[in-house]
């Protein structure tokens, strides 16, 4: 196997990304869920929703039979909806109980009671909405059964990674690097995205089950790699300060702990964080994790891996072009 690209310097023209982005139509299932999102949160727009739709079929692991193809793509834009609301309501609203409440109809057996939420009723049904959606989407996958006990680890996995998160916001001396590849990773869903896939994928071979996860440990840290350099900046000002750059600077003295939980001058902080060269050390990781696993022989043979790994550089692409704008 070859180093075939390598990651951008400098964000440069992305018109193509924009537009592929900006021609996506929602099919009408999602775009219901999106029309009902906007009655109940504010924090995105169906910008974030088109760049994920437009985004799926490139990191969609090649056994997924074109039969299910599109339903695959609606199901991770469904799951991504979801997830995204989990996260605002635990890192934006700060609203710990509701996030635990709708965690629950995906990652445990206590079901979730919507009395225990801060949010009105008609809200938490609406994140209820979401995964059942999703969950009564999975019915046909001729794997479901198969790749069903896996999902629901790696999404508990999510699930943890955005309490983590928002742990650090709340508690910027706990902030540490280790911490935030290995915790907050998961927050990049790629995993279950993955699970997905499988659930599928007829003719997927489970003794390649170990190999293609060993390699979407190395994508999913480049996908949040790519998340965290492009959101970094909003997040600081939004209180959140879990991105790498970000914990990076902490734990590396460039800003203290207590600036950065005081958010008087959040400015300040942002311009140090910029000034430091913390981004250019997380673009050489990227590029030094893409190059290790472009020059493994994975071993997998009913699945394209290398054809996910051009996957994952499509998505840092995006990344870059929309910087600002999810």
């Amino acid at each position: 196997m070859t180093v075939a690209a390598t990651v951008p310097k400098s964000d440069g023209d992305h018109g193509e990304c924009l537009r592929a982005v900006r021609d996506v139509t929602l099919p009408d299932r999602v775009a219901s869920l999106a029309d009902a999102y906007e009655r109940h949160f504010e924090e995105r727009d169906r910008f974030l929703w088109r760049w994920f739709y437009a985004l799926a079929p490139s990191f969609t692991l090649s056994t997924v039979e074109e039969c299910h193809a599109a339903h695959v793509r609606e199901q991770k834009t469904i799951l991504t909806m979801y997830v995204t609301v989990l996260d605002d309501l635990v890192e934006h609203h700060g609203d710990r109980a509701t996030f635990r409440e709708t965690r629950r109809l995906a990652c445990d057996t206590v079901p979730a009671d919507p009395e225990r939420a801060a949010v009105g009723a008609e809200t938490f049904a609406f994140v209820e909405r979401l995964w059942t959606e999703f969950e009564d989407g999975l019915a046909e996958a001729p794997r479901r059964g198969e790749f069903a006990d896996l999902f629901a680890y790696d999404f508990r996995q999510t699930a943890d990674a955005m309490e983590y998160s928002a742990l650090v916001s709340d508690t910027p001396h706990m902030a540490n690097l280790t911490g935030a590849t290995r915790y907050d990773a998961h927050n990049m869903v790629l995993f279950s995205y993955a699970d997905v896939d499988l659930m599928f994928s007829p003719s997927f071979d489970r003794r390649d089950l170990g190999s293609v996860r060993d390699t979407l440990w190395d994508l999913q840290e480049m996908a949040r790699i790519g998340n965290w350099l492009t959101t970094w900046e909003r997040e600081v000002f939004e209180g959140d300060f879990s991105a790498g750059p970000v914990v990076a600077a902490i734990e590396g003295d460039v800003v203290s702990p207590e600036a950065v939980a005081a958010a008087d001058d959040p400015d300040a902080v942002v311009e140090s964080i910029r000034e430091s060269g913390l981004e250019d050390r997380f673009r050489r990781r990227w590029q030094r994790i893409h190059d290790d696993v472009r020059s493994r022989d994975a071993d997998a043979e009913s699945v394209d891996v290398d054809a996910l790994i051009a996957g994952m550089e499509t998505v840092f692409e995006f990344h870059l072009a929309t910087k600002g704008l999810k």
